[in-house]
């Protein structure tokens, strides 16, 4: 009668499959063992977040801010109400702040001017321009209601290409749409630039500092 060592030597060597199904009762024998001493794998908390640890929003609400009238000092006629829009749409949905209107109280209320609108030509041939640039410069003021003390201040230019034509009417209505475009990045640009200031509190701390004593 061959013994139990027998066995499994010779379905070792003949790679019979005995020797298998021994491995496994092996491992799961092991795995029973581990579980039974107390061993877990276990992952608490939230776990790790991608792109690091999450930013805590701030609990204090968003000032209020009267966007008034842009004072045109260009050339070009009814730039004011137009580029005086795209402020109060860019500042409503990407400054931080609460856009009201002028009869509503007000934190913090912005002004500023249309400096100047050019059309420098950026080609052209022997005979005639094929493309022009519009460029638009604005200044912006915002100032705290209570202080009265101007707590930012920023010039920003916008530009816009386009393309002349033979048509001079349809080069008019390419021009005026360029300097509607150059407003709209005019006001983005600003809308973005205030959100810096407000996210840093370089807004509260202006506002904060006393004004110099006069003598």
């Amino acid at each position: 009668m061959l013994s139990a060592e027998s066995i499994v030597s010779r379905n070792h060597e003949r790679g019979g499959p005995f020797f298998p199904i021994l491995s496994t009762l092996v491992s799961a024998l092991i795995a029973s063992t581990v579980a039974a001493c107390g061993y877990q794998f276990r992952v608490e908390g939230a776990g790790p977040t991608i792109g690091g640890a999450s930013t805590v929003s701030s609990q204090e609400p968003p000032p209020r801010l009267v966007i008034r009238t842009l004072l045109n000092g260009s050339f070009e006629p009814n730039l004011e109400t137009r580029y005086t829009n795209y402020l109060r749409e860019e500042f409503s949905t990407g400054s931080g702040a609460q856009v009201v209107a002028e009869s509503e109280a007000a934190d913090l209320i912005l002004t500023g001017q249309i400096l100047s609108v050019i059309v420098p030509t950026l080609s052209f041939s022997s005979t005639a321009t094929l493309e022009s640039r519009t460029e638009v410069i604005v200044l912006a003021r915002v100032e705290d209601v209570r202080s009265r003390k101007v707590v930012w201040s920023q010039v920003v230019k916008g530009a816009s290409e386009f393309f002349i034509t033979p048509d001079l009417q349809f080069n008019r209505a390419l021009q005026n749409r360029a300097v509607e475009q150059a407003g709209r990045f005019v006001a983005a640009d600003l809308a973005a630039r205030f959100l810096l200031q407000l996210e840093t509190g370089a807004l509260t701390k202006q506002a904060s500092v006393p004004a110099p004593a006069s003598r």
